[in-house]
């Protein structure tokens, strides 16, 4: 999608710093970080929304985001963390892009965010 910020990244139109790629996600930190660790792990072709989207030509692709969550997590030695997907504006998703925060690096047993 040509204005969506994620599609943008995935193209290389707009800088990340990416820990993980292949060739159907990308991994990159989030500029904005709500944690030590957070990292956005997105599926390269465009799902709109979020996790409300998910269906049976896209599951196997959200299925690779968890394997390379895993894989990323290990990699980084992020033991402890939350893996958030936000869906809609009212629960603040600002980036109508199916992605997924994955938080670490703090306590997170007691806050939400």
């Amino acid at each position: 999608m040509a204005d969506c910020i994620f599609c943008k990244i995935v193209a290389g139109e707009i800088p990340s710093t990416k820990v993980y790629e292949d060739e159907a996600v990308v991994a990159f930190r989030d500029v904005n970080p709500q944690a030590p660790e957070h990292i956005l792990v997105i599926p390269k072709e465009h799902v709109a929304c979020g996790v409300c989207e998910i269906n049976a030509s896209n599951a196997a692709v959200i299925g690779h985001v968890f394997e390379v969550i895993a894989k990323i997590t290990k990699e980084l030695g992020i033991q402890d963390f939350r893996v958030v997907s936000n869906n809609g504006e009212g629960a603040g998703q600002t980036v109508p892009h199916i992605h997924f925060h994955v938080l670490g690096g703090r306590d997170l047993s007691v806050t939400m965010g």
